[in-house]
């Protein structure tokens, strides 16, 4: 697959790009949220699965790897389950850019963890992205209803959960000879499904699929998104400058933030396209020294 698309900024953009459709296809089908992460997960799983079959790779990893993948795995699993309940109930484009507020998570968790200094632009950047959400939102917060209140927590969780799982997936790496996760990113994938399928059980949610059109966004979103999207990002983040990076990985929430509105009919004022220029620009602020990990 990846001969067709040699330049690595290609990649890089075309997984962006990819990835952007994600709350859209989530937002599209007729299933309940933790359904369309199973299968998010699971053809996304899949598909990465036959191409390292394909090509000839093994799974094989030793104890601290394999702990490390079931961790991020659950990391992952919670990631989907707060994520697409939040796209329902504030829509797409909300949801994903609290979700990539996982970048201040993870500042966090280099200063507890990993005694990593901050940069004055990454402490300028916390209180720049709560004055960009305050312009999105609104600075009543008793204004807004229940489920949107509930949608923003559940983004911010969305956030946590997916710093863990880049703290667990960082681990899991930490001695693989391969450039690209893409093993890493299959097996933990299949784990998620797993997780899912057992959470529908127990929510006494059906896995069944209702039309052939909901088949044809699953089957986009697990393997466009999930797959093609994440390999095509992680096989390209060696070979670009991290500004390039950077900008990629503003264009997700970009995007999915103008699908909602062009798509869904998201009504937006002003200040809110404002707060969100604001908001992103204190993600890309944030996101400037960690954005060559794995």
């Amino acid at each position: 697959m990846l001969q067709y698309f040699s330049n690595p900024r290609l990649r890089l953009f075309v997984g962006a790009v990819l990835i952007s459709f994600s709350p859209v296809f989530v937002k599209l089908v007729d299933v309940s949220p933790t359904t369309s992460g199973f299968y998010r997960a699971l053809f996304g799983g899949l598909a990465l699965a036959a191409f390292i079959l394909l090509t000839g790779r093994r799974f094989s990893f030793g104890r601290t790897a394999w702990l490390a993948l079931a961790a991020s795995a659950v990391c992952f699993a919670l990631d989907l389950w707060f994520w697409h309940r939040s796209i329902l109930y504030i829509g797409p484009g909300l949801s994903t850019l609290l979700a990539n507020m996982q970048v201040f998570f993870m500042m966090a968790a280099g200063i507890v963890f990993l005694r990593q200094r901050p940069t004055a632009l990454q402490l300028v950047a916390v209180p720049l992205a709560v004055v960009g959400l305050t312009m999105i939102v609104g600075p009543d917060w008793d204004a807004l209803t229940p489920a949107y209140r509930l949608g923003i927590l559940l983004g911010l969780l969305t956030a946590i959960s997916y710093a863990g799982y880049m703290l667990c997936m960082r681990q899991a790496r930490m001695h693989s000879a391969w450039p690209v996760p893409v093993r890493e990113i299959a097996v933990m994938s299949l784990l998620v499904a797993g997780m899912l399928g057992a959470s529908a059980a127990l929510e006494g949610e059906s896995l069944a699929i209702g039309s052939a059109g909901d088949v044809g966004w699953l089957l986009a979103y697990g393997i466009l998104s999930h797959a093609v999207g994440m390999m095509f990002i992680a096989s390209s983040l060696a070979r670009v400058s991290t500004t390039e990076t950077g900008i990629a990985l503003l264009l997700q929430p970009s995007l999915s933030f103008l699908w909602d509105i062009l798509f869904f009919a998201r009504p937006v004022t002003p200040v809110e396209i404002a707060g969100a220029v604001i908001a992103l620009a204190a993600i890309f602020m944030g996101s400037t020294r960690r954005l060559k990990q794995p």
